[in-house]
């Protein structure tokens, strides 16, 4: 069988409706993992989505801030709910898929400005989140694991636009990409985007709405990821990031990240 995921930080999904209608038309993934969706469970627009095609929703939200959600064409069964670092937060969802496929959604804090956990409570919050979520993870029984979100951390030096000058920039410091290691040494998580498009190529996935002009600039991160446990590496056959998407009307500035596995 042919699973194609998408994963997509949409700042909203109520201003994203248009964006998530052209997603679902010129890449047809079978699911798409949300993050950002910043709205309740009640308001989320369940009918405008399954009218694109997609009519199996997890979703888990609140109001105008954080939220996560996964549409389907494939059945899902919810997993175990999570609260991380003790907060109900609507960060994490866990969808299990035939044949034996555990997708895990995240939505990790983004840290704040301080890359300071003692002067900073958000960076602190990230950093505990990313601890927690290696911890659940060493625990974790080896199997067919999918983690896709936005991780707010842009591991390689060719992951943003320029390493020395975001050295000290929250998503980029040093303790960020040693904590995202050591996540990935969890299971010996495979980050698939960069199985097919080689780590010497800048690549990003989020251009800040604040450039005058992205695309010129290009001052860009990749945020956005798409993991598998070994159980899973040889069933993928691509990946891409769908970087015209940060031109699309009223865009969000994060892009959708897209993996194909043949399970």
């Amino acid at each position: 069988m042919r699973l194609k995921l998408a994963t997509w930080n949409v700042n909203s999904v109520r201003l994203r409706l248009k964006g998530l209608a052209r997603l679902a038309a010129e890449a047809s993934p079978d699911v798409i993992c949300l993050q950002e969706t910043k709205v309740t469970d009640e308001a989320f627009p369940l009918h405008a989505c399954r009218e694109l095609g997609y009519p199996h929703i997890l979703i888990r939200g609140q109001k105008s801030y954080n939220g996560v959600a996964i549409l389907s064409r494939l059945a899902l069964e919810e997993g175990e709910a999570r609260r991380w670092c003790g907060r109900a937060d609507s960060r994490h969802l866990i969808a299990r898929l035939d044949p034996g496929i555990e997708l895990h959604n995240f939505y990790v804090p983004s840290g704040g400005d301080v890359p300071d956990p003692k002067l900073n409570e958000k960076f602190a919050h990230k950093l505990d989140f990313l601890a927690e979520m290696t911890a659940c993870f060493e625990k974790r029984p080896a199997k067919r694991l999918i983690l896709v979100g936005d991780l707010n951390v842009a591991p390689l030096e060719t992951d943003v636009w320029s390493h020395k000058q975001l050295l000290k920039v929250v998503s980029h410091t040093p303790v960020e990409v040693e904590a995202l290691a050591r996540l990935a040494r969890s299971q010996g998580w495979i980050d698939v985007v960069r199985r097919f498009i080689p780590p010497e190529e800048k690549l990003f996935s989020w251009w800040s709405y604040r450039a005058r002009n992205w695309e010129t600039s290009d001052r860009g991160r990749r945020l956005d990821h798409i993991w598998v446990t070994p159980a899973l590496e040889d069933a993928l056959s691509g990946a891409c990031v769908l970087k015209p998407a940060r031109g699309w009307d009223t865009p969000s500035d994060h892009v959708p990240v897209i993996a194909t596995l043949e399970v």
